[in-house]
């Protein structure tokens, strides 16, 4: 009986600080849950008469499972500027869900984040934004530097709004990845 009565006060304050930490109204709505996405394309457009270049990265069966069925090698020209328009898609279902139309439909919501390493291979510019003026990212400039390998990062932020406020601030945090690749990146 005596080691119970001293338990008793610590699962009291332990469930105390349990409830008291658990907000109703810091919850998001399953609504505004992370979207499955299988495939993301990104087209890069060269300025002048070159065609197009688009690379994949698509894994239908999600995260775990099977390793992605393509994972393309970016591989772009020194010293060129293109246009990036990016494609995202969720291939498990039939037919394909456009995502794309959903992440420019919820602007407030997403953000696409572009990162090089090493940083002097590309610089990104966005080219889109939200009612508030502050950046997208489904499309956008892509200058190139100098001849190198390296990684492209490329992350699209979900950042629904919390209590009823934006999270959104044109920065990555808050919110969760979407999307989190590493491309591997060539500039020749």
């Amino acid at each position: 009986m005596k080691k119970n009565r001293i338990w008793m006060p610590v699962l009291a304050l332990g469930l105390m600080v349990t409830l008291t930490q658990c907000k109703k109204g810091d919850k998001v709505s399953p609504d505004d849950e992370n979207e499955l996405i299988t495939t993301v394309q990104l087209e890069f457009q060269p300025d002048g008469p070159r065609a197009a270049r688009t690379f994949t990265y698509r894994d239908v069966d999600g995260d775990g499972g099977n390793p992605p069925s393509k994972f393309d090698t970016i591989s772009l020209d020194t010293k060129m500027t293109y246009t990036l328009k990016v494609a995202v898609l969720d291939e498990s279902k039939t037919p394909t869900e456009d995502i794309t139309k959903e992440i420019s439909e919820k602007k407030e919501e997403h953000l696409f984040v572009f990162t090089s390493d090493p940083t002097l291979l590309i610089t990104y510019t966005y080219a889109d934004q939200d009612s508030r003026n502050l950046p997208v990212g489904l499309t956008g400039t892509v200058r190139t530097g100098a001849a190198g390998t390296g990684k492209l990062r490329v992350q699209l932020r979900h950042q629904p709004p919390v209590n009823g406020k934006v999270v959104k601030f044109g920065a990555p945090g808050p919110g969760s990845d979407d999307v989190n690749l590493n491309f591997n990146l060539r500039v020749k």
